[in-house]
């Protein structure tokens, strides 16, 4: 217990034990102070439930768990539940029921036990709780034990790799703003050369996509533009065009080109042919 000493000169102390009230020093407790009830918390340590408790006091009391005292060990847990009961902490129905357990096997250990028939050994009341305690104590060291190994995210971190069989330059993908512009400027080399003699065709896609297909087949990479019959007219440019499409939505040819904004190539896939 510290004993605050009083100090009736009016010197100033000579210490710094002392606190200062507005550059002065409090040489006497106000009377008009007031110290609320709660000012004082006292915190306990968490515990997992009444078992973690339990085995808590018994190692902190170096107790043989085979043969616990259960007078002191009740006490003990009484006084950690009223202690918590008095810190507003919201008591679990498992630690009442443990007390009442406890207070049970306290009573049972007070009365006369009656021998038992078959080996003629009074039964311990303090049996059940050991074998809980102890299954507890397993399953908890088995916890620790397995938090302590390494955990990913917490002590190392995953890394992938990937790994190709081999190395496959990768082509730019033709967008639709690129067939775009090539389609455009087919059109605009079209109005250029196409005649102005007014006839009448009958313009087939299917037929258009044999066409295209004779072309392409065993000549590996054609230009885009290529394939394409300016003097034809746009009637036979817009129906070459539809077949490009309709064959590539089918996957019998390859629309590609070797870098961004550069020329237009079409070859038939072999994959897709077979």
């Amino acid at each position: 217990m510290t004993e605050l000493t009083i100090i009736e000169s009016g010197a100033p102390p000579d210490g710094p034990h002392l606190p200062k009230v507005y550059g002065e020093f409090l040489l006497e407790l106000p009377t008009d102070l007031y110290i609320p009830p709660d000012a004082l918390e006292v915190i306990l340590d968490s515990f997992e439930g009444p078992m973690d408790l339990l085995l808590y006091l018994i190692r902190k009391a170096n107790i043989n768990i085979l043969d616990i005292p259960m007078a002191p060990l009740t006490a003990q847990y009484l006084v950690y539940v009223e202690a918590m009961r008095k810190s507003n902490l919201e008591l679990a129905a498992e630690y009442l029921l443990m007390a009442a357990m406890l207070i049970e096997i306290k009573s049972r250990l007070l009365l006369p036990r009656p021998p038992r028939a078959e080996t003629g050994e009074p039964e311990d009341p303090r049996a059940e709780l050991v074998r809980r305690l102890l299954e507890y104590e397993q399953m908890k060291a088995a916890a620790a034990k397995l938090d302590a190994m390494p955990q990913a995210g917490r002590n190392y971190e995953w890394v992938t790799v990937w790994i190709a069989d081999k190395v496959v330059e990768r082509q730019p993908d033709v967008s639709l703003h690129d067939l775009q512009v090539a389609w455009l400027a087919l059109m605009t080399q079209a109005r250029v050369m196409q005649h102005h003699k007014v006839r009448r065709e009958e313009l087939s896609v299917r037929e258009h996509m044999i066409l295209i297909l004779r072309r392409v087949r065993g000549r590996g990479f054609v230009v885009f533009e290529d394939l394409f019959d300016l003097a034809a007219g746009p009637q036979a440019l817009v129906v070459s065009f539809l077949a490009i499409l309709e064959l590539a939505r089918e996957s019998l040819i390859e629309i590609t080109q070797t870098e961004a904004l550069a020329p237009i190539y079409v070859r038939v896939d072999d994959v897709a042919a077979i």
